[in-house]
């Protein structure tokens, strides 16, 4: 850019470090101009994105542990396209987001159901999830109990879902898969390991990263 800027009157190319502030200071909409449905089904994941490219055998060798950084991403089954997304440690389980997750995507949609599977089960989640307005397409422990505990809408999925295969097709819980295609695109795209250290620049470059991955969905759905 520099180069160029010699050869155009007035053009100044701003240096790394200005570039770098720049995109750390941005407020980042995932989902600015997102066209959706009245209703639309959601599908709620997680991963692990690692904090180093560094390989396995330099971990091993000099018993080096970096971690890595969670992301909890809502995708619209229909477009593909995330409509919430959070970042937080690796010791933050997944259930514990699921609130998070469906409370943003209901800020640019009109939510009407939500997929997620047994890591999201949990009373407290069935009874949020359905003081929204929202059906709770969850899949439940294999040894769940019948007894509803104070938990009608877990209860009726309990008796649902035990002794009875054919429900994952009837109600649609393989389109959970749209969330783990996101994370396969994302990391096919941007690789699977960020470069920022600090962590209000790392949870901007995964929503960079969420925001560029909506735009190439937009893209194929024109």
């Amino acid at each position: 850019m520099r180069a160029l800027s010699a050869h155009v009157d007035g053009l100044k190319a701003p240096d790394y470090t200005t570039i770098w502030w720049r995109i750390s200071k941005m407020k980042i909409d995932i989902a600015p101009s997102v066209e959706l449905d009245k209703d639309v089904t959601i599908a709620v994941d997680s991963t692990g994105i690692k904090v180093s490219n560094r390989g396995e055998w330099i971990r091993k060798k000099w018993k080096v542990k970096r971690g890595f950084i969670k992301v909890h991403i809502a995708v619209d089954t229909k477009t593909k396209q995330i409509l919430a997304i959070e970042v937080t440690r690796e010791d933050v389980g997944d259930g514990r987001m699921l609130g998070r997750l469906v409370k943003g995507s209901a800020g640019k949609a009109n939510i009407k159901r939500v997929i997620g599977d047994g890591a999201y089960d949990s009373k407290n989640n069935f009874r949020m999830i359905a003081k929204m307005n929202v059906d709770p397409l969850i899949r439940v422990r294999k040894n769940a109990s019948l007894k509803g505990g104070g938990c009608m809408p877990r209860k009726f999925a309990v008796v649902e879902q035990l002794g009875n295969d054919g429900w994952r097709k009837k109600r649609g819980y393989g389109y959970r898969w749209m969330a783990e295609s996101a994370f396969s695109s994302r990391t096919r795209v941007f690789g699977e390991y960020i470069t920022s250290v600090r962590w209000k620049n790392i949870v901007n470059e995964l929503l960079l990263k969420a925001s560029i991955y909506n735009l190439f969905m937009k893209m194929n759905l024109n």
